[in-house]
């Protein structure tokens, strides 16, 4: 599983999903989707472009949780 960190990153830097959204230039429906981890895909566009506007490496952002009770 891979959990979606953006919200813990946003706090950090003291950034809105509106203000995240304007910089990003992605819809604040698609940002939601992504934040709420309901996202299928990212594309590599787009995390540069938080990465960017975050400064911070996409590790901070996406974490990979190994699935329980699955080896």
């Amino acid at each position: 599983m891979i959990r979606v960190n953006l919200d813990v990153m946003m706090a950090k830097r003291k950034m809105s999903l509106t203000e995240l959204a304007e910089k990003v230039n992605i819809t604040m429906a698609n940002l939601s989707v992504l934040k709420t981890e309901k996202a299928r895909a990212i594309r590599f566009s787009t995390l540069d472009a938080i990465c960017k506007v975050l400064d911070c490496q996409p590790g901070d952002i996406l974490e990979y949780l190994p699935d329980e009770g699955k080896k």
